[in-house]
C-alpha cells in the first residue's frame, strides 16, 4: 500500500513539474505585447484625418492619417474606434518659409520641415487589453522604434482621453 502511495505522489509530482515548465515556457508565447514593434505598411496612402501643431520642445507639425476602418469611424463619430482601426501621426519641425515671407512682406508663412518621426495607435482590443485596446508606436525619422522605456509614458497620457476612446485628434471634415 504505501509502495503505491509513492508511486502516485511521484508520478503526481512529475505531472505538475512538467506542467510547470510547460506553462512557463508558454507564458513568453501568450503575453499580450505591448507596443507596436512595425510600421503598418501603406500608411502614406491613408486619408488625411487633421493636422496637429505642438509647441514648447516638440515645435512641430504632424499630418494625421487614418485607414479605411479609422476614416469611417472618425467620418461617422463612431466611439470606440472598431478594432483594426490605424492612427498615424507624421510628425515634422516646424520651421519659417523665406521664400513664402519674402512675398507676403512679413515673418507669417511657417510649413514643415525635416520630419522626426512617426506614431501609430493600432486597435485590437484583445491584443492590446492592458492599455485601452490600443497598441501605440513611435519611429524615429531613421525608421527605428522607440526603445520599451520610451514608450512606457504613451498609455498613460492617451488613457486621459478615455471620453474620446484614448484618442487626443479630432476629425477635421
Amino acid at each position: 500500500m504505501k509502495r503505491t502511495t509513492n508511486l502516485i505522489i511521484g508520478t503526481i509530482a512529475v505531472c505538475v513539474a512538467a506542467l510547470m515548465i510547460f506553462a512557463a515556457s508558454r507564458a513568453d508565447q501568450l503575453e499580450a505585447p505591448t507596443y507596436v514593434k512595425q510600421i503598418p505598411s501603406g500608411y502614406r496612402d491613408w486619408r488625411w484625418i487633421s493636422v496637429a501643431h505642438e509647441e514648447g520642445d516638440l515645435h512641430s507639425f504632424a499630418a494625421v492619417l487614418g485607414n479605411d476602418i479609422a476614416t469611417e469611424a472618425y467620418r461617422a463619430g463612431k466611439l470606440p474606434f472598431p478594432d483594426g482601426a490605424i492612427i498615424a501621426a507624421l510628425h515634422y519641425r516646424h520651421t519659417a518659409s523665406e521664400e513664402n515671407n519674402k512675398i507676403f512682406g512679413r515673418e507669417q508663412s511657417f510649413i514643415a520641415g525635416a520630419p522626426t518621426n512617426i506614431q501609430f495607435m493600432v486597435k485590437d482590443s484583445k491584443k492590446y487589453a492592458a492599455t485601452g485596446g490600443w497598441g501605440f508606436a513611435h519611429f524615429n525619422n531613421d525608421g527605428k522604434a522607440a526603445d520599451e522605456k520610451f514608450m512606457e509614458s504613451c498609455f498613460p497620457c492617451h488613457q486621459q482621453m478615455k471620453a474620446r476612446d484614448l484618442v487626443f485628434t479630432k476629425y477635421a471634415p
